[in-house]
């Protein structure tokens, strides 16, 4: 005679199957949640194309590939952008193989041709440059990195690339915001375009309006083949950790901060900073002609509403 609770089994298995199994309303959120995230990539990247005339009619947009999550979206966005723009423009994806121990060098040749977009593997070996010149235990980040871009400006002119695209985003633009700001005495960030250092390119950051958070979410979305950006053996730059630590604070003890930092970066007064170079103060006379951008910055406090000013100076008549 059969047991009662092995005939039970099978049944009690598919209940526990159904139960774990997300509801199709669970599934269909999740791929709304997923969709939207997209559109505002695209959204973002388009705008931010748009606003620095990024890229025109006829470029060859060299995008540089490292293996990271930031570099995988925004050569995923530019393709989805490729083919809805009313401009021709080719894409052709580069990675430098810069020869770091245990670096899977498959990886990204397979990926590229499932995709099939155009690219080039650039093999150098910097790691043992590197190696030779900075001392064990030092960061090795910075010299690195201009090994690298020394060679992709190389190569972006063998290949006949117009424009260089990185994969920098928001939060990589203001955390180099505060590190010149606090290590630099310099009011200076990455720009969303540049002149490239031989000037025979222009550097272009599509991903200039993208939260990292975002990206993040995008690479888990996508699935992207992400290849460790420590495979060097060199320590986040320590710096920008805390930078980062700062602004992660930030955003959660004051919502919106962050938000008006970044938005502070594209609304610039010389005439109100300390620059000579940005503004002529030595030629600065007065010319008896009332100025709407005068001295209202002593006026207009952010963080008082009007009623609150009012109360601390009272409004009076001037005879």
């Amino acid at each position: 005679m059969q047991d009662p609770l092995s005939a039970l089994a099978p049944v009690s298995a598919q209940a526990d199957s159904a139960a774990s199994a997300p509801s199709q309303k669970s599934v269909d959120k999740v791929a709304h949640e997923n969709n939207k995230l997209h559109k505002r990539l695209c959204r973002q990247v388009g705008q931010a194309i748009g606003d620095f005339n990024m890229i025109e009619d006829g470029d060859k947009v060299m995008v540089c590939l490292s293996g990271g999550k930031d570099s995988y979206a925004l050569l995923d966005i530019l393709m989805t952008l490729r083919e809805r723009a009313p401009i021709n423009f080719e894409i052709v994806a580069v990675n430098l193989d810069q020869k770091q121990p245990n670096f899977p060098d498959h990886i990204l040749p397979a990926y590229l041709d499932k995709l099939g977009v155009a690219y080039h593997i650039e093999n150098q070996d910097t790691y043992s440059i590197v190696k030779r010149l900075i001392p064990e235990g030092k960061t090795t980040c910075s010299l690195c990195s201009r090994l690298r871009r020394g060679i992709l400006y190389r190569v972006a002119t063998e290949l006949g690339a117009t424009k260089v695209a990185l994969g920098h985003h928001r939060d990589d633009i203001m955390e180099t915001f505060f590190l010149n700001m606090f290590f630099g005495g310099k009011l200076k960030s990455m720009p969303a375009k540049l002149q490239s250092d031989d000037g025979k390119q222009i550097v272009i950051r599509p991903l200039a309006y993208v939260k990292e958070a975002d990206l993040s979410r995008y690479a888990e979305v996508k699935q992207f083949p992400i290849i460790p950006c420590d495979l060097c053996g060199s320590q986040e730059n320590l710096q920008r950790k805390q930078i980062k630590g700062m602004l992660r604070d930030w955003e959660k003890k004051f919502p919106g901060r962050v938000e008006n930092i970044f938005s502070s970066l594209s609304t610039v007064a010389p005439s109100h900073l300390m620059d000579r170079n940005l503004f002529r103060f030595t030629e600065l006379k007065a010319s008896g002609i009332a100025d709407p951008n005068g001295d209202i910055a002593f006026d207009d406090d952010p963080c008082s509403t009007p009623a609150t000013m009012a109360s601390i100076i009272p409004l009076r008549s001037v005879d």
